[in-house]
């Protein structure tokens, strides 16, 4: 009975144990932060010790300062660049209930509302910034993660506009876009600025089977220009303008936004240029990139829905 009693209770030690185990590894799985709307599982990386020092900064500075409205914009930021989105919104949100006709934190929100897919909210957002800006004078936007330069390049006025022109764009929504990327080149003279709303206003034009305004778009764009950050666009461009073949953009490797944006910018080229499949196959690849959130990886994302029949959760 003794060697019995034993028995069990190391069986029941061993059955202790294993039951442990499988609680130690269910709560070890990976949680899913966000479902794109094809269905893939995104699951944020661990944020470097640099994006959690500014992080921590800026939040301990909007607690120090609640009532400042640069810190709630730069608490936000610092939020939405550890990838929680809907933190960020949140802080945003709290931000607008204080300083309502401050366009920065509708212009802040929209953008985080386009990474979360949530387009309808965007455009409410970024068409209350735009209202809020009227005779107002235009002011350079402060990057959150400068270029190698040091020198921004977007101001609040045309980033306002170019996230609204986006936002209707993944709503397929082209002449609402074509003109808020108008009034986005109008806002700054700015190499960077010009390479970027030339880009959404060609394919845009080629989206509405107007050819002939699409190459119009292209008149400011030359093989040399001083751009600093938006050489993506860049090199688009002078591949609409026949400057390069598209042969030298087709290894561009998918993982950044930038490359995002060449990747999507030449999926779109084959798309209005009658090669659908390869678009297709273009935009598949894309999609199974890490940038969930770059735009180019959501407008291939948007297309593949609209045109090609790929289904939404």
């Amino acid at each position: 009975m003794k060697k019995l009693g034993i028995v069990l209770l190391v069986v029941l030690i061993l059955s202790s144990c294993r039951e442990a185990k499988k609680e130690e590894v269910a709560s070890a799985e990976p949680q899913i932060d966000f479902l794109t709307p094809l269905g893939k599982e995104i699951i944020l990386p661990e944020p470097s010790e640099k994006l959690l020092g500014q992080y921590t900064i800026a939040k301990e500075d909007y607690e120090t300062n609640p009532d400042d409205v640069d810190k709630v914009i730069w608490y936000g930021r610092r939020t939405a660049y550890l990838g929680k989105y809907e933190d960020a919104i949140a802080i945003y949100t709290g931000g607008i209930k204080k300083f309502p006709e401050d366009a920065r934190l509708y212009r802040h929100r929209g953008h985080r509302y386009i990474s979360l897919r949530k387009f309808d909210k965007a455009i409410a957002d970024l068409e209350k910034a735009g209202q809020l800006i009227e005779e107002t004078e235009n002011e350079i936007e402060p990057d959150g993660m400068p270029n190698a330069m040091n020198i921004p390049v977007s101001t609040l006025h045309s980033n306002i506009w170019y996230h609204l022109g986006l936002a209707y764009y993944l709503t397929h929504d082209y002449e609402k876009a074509f003109e808020a990327y108008t009034k986005c080149r109008a806002s700054g003279r700015l190499p960077d600025n010009i390479v970027s709303s030339t880009h959404w206003l060609y394919m845009i034009q080629q989206r509405l089977g107007d050819s002939i305004l699409a190459t119009k778009m292209l008149d400011p764009i030359e093989a040399e220009m001083d751009v600093i950050e938006n050489q993506s666009y860049h090199e688009l461009c002078k591949l609409y303008k026949g400057l390069i073949p598209v042969d030298s953009l087709l290894q561009t490797k998918t993982g950044s936004p930038s490359n995002n944006a060449v990747l999507y910018g030449v999926a779109n080229w084959y798309f209005y240029n009658d090669d659908k499949e390869k678009a297709k196959e273009m935009m598949s690849s894309l999609v199974e990139s890490k940038s969930w959130s770059s735009f180019g990886y959501i407008a291939a994302e948007s297309d593949l829905i609209e045109y090609f029949d790929q289904g939404t959760n």
